[in-house]
C-alpha cells in the first residue's frame, strides 16, 4: 500500500474502488491528503461518484432480500454533505470516515471492508455491510446489523464471515483510536473536485 502512494503526492486524485460479487459496483474519487504509510483521502461533498445499484435503484431504495441477491452495477450520482475524510487502515479490515455538518465535527464512522488492495488509480476494497457509528460525544453503536443478518440468511455472507465483521469491529472499539487527531484538519479550498476516470474498472 506505502509503495503504490508514494508514486502521489497530496492533491493527487485516487479512487476508492468497492467490489460485489467480484464486480467493481462503486467508486469514489478522492484527493490524496497524506502520501505515508497509511493513506488519508478527502471526498468532497459535489463529488461525482459511482454508486451500487440494483436494476437502477440506489442499493437503499431496494428490499433488503434483493439488495444481497441481485446483480449490482454502478450508477452516476453526487456525494452529499460537507464531505468525509476517510482514514486508511493498512492490512486491517476497515477504515475511519471523519464527518462534519456546518463546519462542527459530527462523528466517526467505521467501515467494516476489505483492507484494501491497490490497483493503479488508487485501491480496491469489498464492504462488510455492519458497520459502527460514534458520535463525538464517544458513545457507540453498530449500524446495519439487520442487514448482516439479512445477507447471511441469502447466502450473500456466510456465518463465519459475519462473525469475523462483527470480531474486527469489537478489536475497533477495544483499542478505542479516537481522537484520531485529524477532528480539526480542513481541506485546501483550492482543490478542484476530482471526477471518476473514464477506465476507472477498465
Amino acid at each position: 500500500m506505502k509503495a503504490a502512494l508514494s508514486q502521489g503526492q497530496s492533491g493527487d486524485t485516487v479512487v476508492l474502488r468497492y467490489f460485489s460479487r467480484g464486480c467493481a459496483s462503486g467508486a469514489l474519487p478522492t484527493r490524496a491528503v497524506e502520501t505515508a504509510e497509511a493513506p488519508v483521502l478527502w471526498l468532497s461533498g459535489g463529488t461525482p461518484v459511482k454508486s451500487p445499484s440494483v436494476a437502477g435503484r440506489f442499493v437503499r431504495e431496494v428490499p433488503l432480500e434483493e439488495r444481497f441477491t441481485q446483480p449490482r452495477e454502478p450508477i452516476d450520482r453526487t456525494w452529499t454533505g460537507e464531505g468525509v475524510l476517510i482514514l486508511g487502515r493498512p492490512g486491517r479490515a476497515h477504515s475511519i470516515w471523519l464527518f462534519w455538518d456546518n463546519g462542527r465535527f459530527t462523528g466517526w464512522y467505521v467501515q467494516l471492508e476489505d483492507p484494501w488492495r491497490p490497483f493503479r488509480l488508487g485501491f480496491d476494497t469489498r464492504d462488510h455491510v455492519l458497520d459502527i457509528w460514534i458520535p463525538s460525544d464517544g458513545s457507540w453503536r453498530w449500524k446495519d446489523e439487520q442487514e448482516l443478518d439479512v445477507a447471511v440468511d441469502v447466502g450473500a455472507v456466510t456465518p463465519q464471515e459475519a462473525a469475523a465483521f462483527r470480531a474486527e469491529g469489537e478489536r475497533v472499539i477495544a483499542e478505542w483510536a479516537f481522537p484520531t487527531g485529524w477532528e480539526d484538519w480542513r481541506a485546501d479550498p483550492a482543490w478542484a473536485l476530482p471526477s471518476v476516470p473514464e477506465d476507472w474498472n477498465a
